[in-house]
């Protein structure tokens, strides 16, 4: 591939996102970086000029993403770690690595997760106990570990990736409801206990979002694209790109007020109280 064309796909990439300057040369560690939301995260800050680590349980996927943020944006180092985020030792393991190679860590995109959809009456233990340990133990995990890097250097930001499903219930949800819901509570009392020591504590709150699990829900016959659409006020889903522009704004310097807060991105779904 020829230098004009790498210059080429950059610009494209660039142009897509807002830039945030000073977001350059920061460090960005993010996790479920492999795909969906979080893999649309990696390009939006590298984008901005910020340095990345991405940590995702499946290799292959970020090997690939390496592969394309190098070719699209070598400006930028990226460093890529494979581990689960309910293991609570290597996510520590993870985090003293990304600090050790970096030298700091600016922003979380606390990212990774999995959805959980069944009948409440038939939900087995171990499920609702794994939907808890990703989508709750997992996040707490990985703030934990870097916040105490944070803390240490006197700012950061953390981005928690909830759900509107944290905010308002559907059935056939307890275990996502519940967890992303306590996620919510999480960021709140991390914003207000980390405030004093320079850190600020957000979630992000999406709504259906066109990503590669919805489009597979979708041609299995497992989810109706157009009743969704119908149901959503903005008559369209979500599309990656656009929870990651989110994110580089609650990370950028221009939501340095804001603190605590569950910011919902969804088309109008949760206010919208017609079924």
């Amino acid at each position: 591939m020829s230098d004009h064309t790498i210059d080429a796909h950059a610009l494209h990439a660039t142009a897509k996102y807002k830039q945030f300057p000073d977001l350059a040369n920061q460090v960005a560690f993010i996790t479920g970086a492999g795909s969906g939301i979080g893999r649309a995260m990696a390009d939006a800050f590298a984008a901005n000029g910020t340095h990345l680590a991405l940590l995702d349980v499946n290799i292959e996927s970020l090997e690939r993403a390496r592969a394309e943020l190098h070719r699209t944006f070598p400006q930028i180092e990226v460093e890529c770690l494979v581990a689960s985020i309910v293991d609570e030792t290597a996510v520590e393991a993870a985090t003293a690595s990304i600090h050790a190679r970096f030298g700091r860590i600016d922003i979380l995109l606390n990212n990774a997760g999995i959805s959980a959809n069944r009948p409440t009456l038939e939900l087995p233990a171990q499920q609702w106990r794994h939907a808890i340990d990703v989508n709750l133990n997992g996040v707490f995990f990985c703030a934990q570990a870097v916040a105490r890097h944070m803390v240490a250097q006197g700012s950061g930001v953390i981005l928690n990736t909830a759900s509107m499903y944290g905010t308002v219930a559907a059935p056939e949800r307890a275990a996502y409801c519940a967890s992303k819901a306590a996620v919510v509570m999480l960021t709140k009392v991390l914003a207000v206990e980390w405030a004093p020591k320079g850190l600020r504590v957000n979630a992000l709150a999406p709504g259906y979002v066109h990503t590669a699990l919805v489009q597979e829900l979708v041609s299995t016959g497992r989810m109706d694209l157009a009743a969704l659409k119908k149901r959503t006020p903005a008559g369209r889903l979500g599309e990656p790109h656009e929870i990651a522009t989110l994110a580089l704004f609650l990370a950028s310097e221009h939501a340095a007020f804001i603190n605590g807060q569950a910011i919902v991105a969804d088309g109008g779904w949760s206010a919208y109280s017609y079924i």
